[in-house]
């Protein structure tokens, strides 16, 4: 023996065998049969958006409106110094009264896709009418046309607009919740650890991570497991990386920022959600950022749905496991919520004299 210890890259080559799938859910996948399943590529990125597009189309402000049941707003505001206005698109429970809270949240797409609306009707329909939640969903702008910092700087200047507007909204700058999912939850990490550092206001109270996609290095047992299986893996993350990070990507001295996988200090952040599925790419850069989190003496929840994986919540979306990863999100939030109105309720009362 000669005591060498090999690199995390080259132990996870020797262990290429993927965990299973999820019965319900590899079966799902298994229904595609022969249909090509093209990963993503910088020569085809543009075709990629349009079929994204296409089986996704925005929903319009009568449909987010739900017989009027929510009240829908597309907002422009400032974005930062020398860069365009940013669209959010807000929206709260018609009937809701008082200031609420809000759930700011962030799109995913790899970085290169996706947009502000479509993922609203889910949201609406599963957290803001049940807890009386306000959501922000913030029209970043998209890689490889606006790259880092750019998409960041966009989601931080909509988030100190909201809190800055607090009360014309109509919420409760006490009970701001950051989410996103997949590039949306790295770019939700990201805007947390920028927040913190920025010092530019109270910080959330929590920050949802869906599958976030937090390590530009996709060197992980889980990246190089999953490769060239799934809806997404390592090849596809790649190509939105490298879109986003142009020249910085893979470089030594990459800030947390633009990689939050990157962070060597994750004290001093909110209760954290995170999931994952244990047969996707994200895996294990997921786990080693709770682990993180926990190390220095904070608050994380993490789930890794056993066979899931990534995005099998919106490609499956009447599956088992679909419903009880929808439930399990659904709990945190209340109990996050729940936990900022006990500790504004007990807090002691100021001095007198």
């Amino acid at each position: 023996m000669t005591g060498r210890r090999d690199s995390p890259a080259a132990e996870a080559a020797g262990a290429r065998t993927p965990p299973p799938f999820d019965p319900e859910l590899g079966a799902a996948l298994a229904a595609l049969g022969n249909l090509p399943r093209e990963r993503l590529t910088s020569g085809n990125l543009a075709a990629h958006r349009r079929r994204d597009a296409a089986s996704r189309p925005l929903p319009t402000a009568a449909e987010l409106r739900a017989n009027g049941r929510f009240a829908v707003e597309e907002l422009s505001v400032p974005g930062a110094e020398g860069s365009p206005d940013v669209t959010l698109v807000y929206a709260r429970p018609a009937d809701a009264t008082g200031p609420l809270p809000v759930l700011y949240y962030l799109h995913g797409g790899g970085l290169t896709m996706g947009n502000a609306w479509s993922v609203l009707p889910r949201i609406l329909r599963d957290w803001s009418a049940p807890l009386g939640l306000a959501v922000v969903s913030v029209e970043y702008r998209l890689a490889p046309e606006t790259r880092y910092p750019g998409p960041l700087e966009d989601c931080h200047a909509g988030l100190v607009w909201t809190t800055d507007h607090a009360d014309e909204l109509g919420i409760d700058v006490e009970r701001v919740i950051v989410g996103g999912k997949s590039a949306g939850g790295g770019l939700a990490a990201a805007l947390t650890l920028l927040h913190r550092d920025r010092g530019d206001g109270r910080m959330p109270i929590g920050q949802l991570l869906l599958c976030p996609m937090l390590d530009d290095r996709l060197d992980t047992p889980s990246a190089l497991q999953m490769e060239g299986i799934g809806l997404w893996d390592r090849s596809s993350t790649a190509v939105g990386w490298q879109a986003y990070l142009g020249d910085l990507y893979g470089g030594p001295d990459l800030p947390p920022y633009a990689a939050p996988a990157r962070a060597t200090d994750l004290s001093g952040l909110p209760p954290t959600y995170i999931d994952v599925g244990s047969a996707e790419t994200f895996r294990d850069e997921n786990i080693t950022y709770a682990h993180a989190i926990w190390r220095a003496g904070g608050d994380a929840e993490l789930h890794v749905w056993p066979g899931a994986f990534h995005g099998f919540d919106s490609f499956v979306p009447t599956a088992t496991l679909t419903r009880e990863a929808r439930r399990t999100r659904s709990q945190w939030l209340s109990r996050i919520l729940g936990r900022s109105l006990r500790e504004e309720s007990t807090e002691p009362p100021a001095a007198v004299g």
